[in-house]
């Protein structure tokens, strides 16, 4: 195999070197093969001479954004979690010297588990007698998370521990106002919501590490269908647990809702517990007050509006291919958040 043609972003043989040398659990020669999804970084499952599995990361090809694709906070990550109540793929090995490969890559155990992209992939993979199970331990893995002190397991410094949210709102605000010209698209509640994320901030408490992502789509779920290992840390930082349980929550559908669930999303089939089951058994886990969820819940789908509003200039501005892409579920995507955003709003003023 070379890094040109069958392995992009892989010289294989200074791989295989440095593994050799480096990570004594693996004994060459292996076998690559690819893997998808994981936000467009590169990959592939290894086999070893012993049968032995894992898998190794780097960053995708091309110039990258300078906090984009972060295989040193994946990594510090995975290895900081490693033996604690949060499941993680083993932390196996750790390259940061570019001249081997051209990027920083590190090697994980692999997981016999998959993730959730759609409702066909829980139809396939999660048995409608094993949603509950899956359902709560989903929950449980992120409430792990968020009992932890960083400090306690090695991660203090990964991020500011103060203000997340206004962080955020003040970063997707200007996301949101930057790309209203190449969008020609604005919408009045963007502003009014963030003005009142804004006046009615919520005491963050103590930092937790939120993950960021956390969602079905980074869970290897396991053959009994309970969460294996989370994966794609690479967004993760120090923050308030409530905006990450709110994110996660997002993806659940509950009887409340207006609309009905996404037909395509994985949490939409039949045997799960609702979001409001969940938020219950996380705030039993965590002794966590939850009055104010629907605020967190809220700015996370405010936050969703920004982030497709600013794919949706850059389509625009021809700077992403629009091949195949059906720009009006984009806009209506972008409304949808909004109206959301505003429901969730709305519920916490009538508390």
């Amino acid at each position: 195999m070379t890094a040109t043609t069958t392995t992009p972003g892989y010289d294989v043989p200074a791989v295989e070197a440095w593994i050799q040398a480096h990570v004594p659990a693996l004994r060459t020669p292996f076998r690559w093969t690819r893997l998808l999804g994981g936000h467009s970084n590169l990959t592939w499952r290894i086999d070893d001479a012993d049968g032995r599995a894992a898998v190794i990361r780097r960053p995708p090809l091309g110039e990258l954004l300078p906090k984009a694709h972060d295989m040193s906070r994946e990594w510090s990550l995975i290895r900081a979690l490693s033996g604690t109540a949060v499941p993680v793929p083993a932390a196996l090995g750790f390259c940061e010297d570019l001249s081997v490969t051209g990027a920083k890559f590190y090697l994980m155990g692999h997981i016999d588990g998959h993730p959730l992209y759609n409702a066909d992939d829980t139809r396939r993979w999660i048995p409608e007698d094993r949603r509950t199970a899956m359902g709560h331990s989903f929950v449980d893995a992120l409430a792990a998370l968020h009992a932890l002190d960083p400090e306690a397991v090695g991660l203090g410094d990964l991020g500011k521990t103060d203000s997340y949210i206004a962080r955020q709102l003040k970063t997707w605000y200007r996301s949101w106002t930057a790309s209203i010209e190449p969008a020609q698209l604005d919408d009045p509640r963007a502003h009014s919501l963030q003005a009142f994320f804004l006046a009615n901030l919520p005491d963050q408490g103590p930092a937790r590490v939120v993950h960021g992502d956390y969602g079905v789509h980074n869970c290897l779920f396991g053959a009994d269908g309970t969460v294996a290992a989370v994966v794609d840390w690479e967004i993760s930082t120090l923050g308030d647990p409530l905006a990450d349980l709110a994110y996660a929550l997002n993806q659940w559908p509950d009887p409340t809702d207006p609309l009905p669930p996404n037909p395509l999303s994985p949490t939409s089939v039949a045997g799960f517990p609702t979001r409001t089951e969940l938020a219950h058994r996380y705030a039993e886990r965590t002794g966590r007050d939850l009055s104010r969820l629907d605020y967190y819940i809220g700015f996370n789908r405010w936050k969703t509006a920004a982030i497709n509003h600013g794919v949706y200039a850059r389509y625009l501005e021809g700077k992403k291919s629009t091949e195949g892409v059906d720009l009006q579920a984009l806009v209506q995507t972008i409304d949808r958040s909004l109206g959301q955003a505003e429901a969730a709003v709305a519920r916490l003023r009538v508390i």
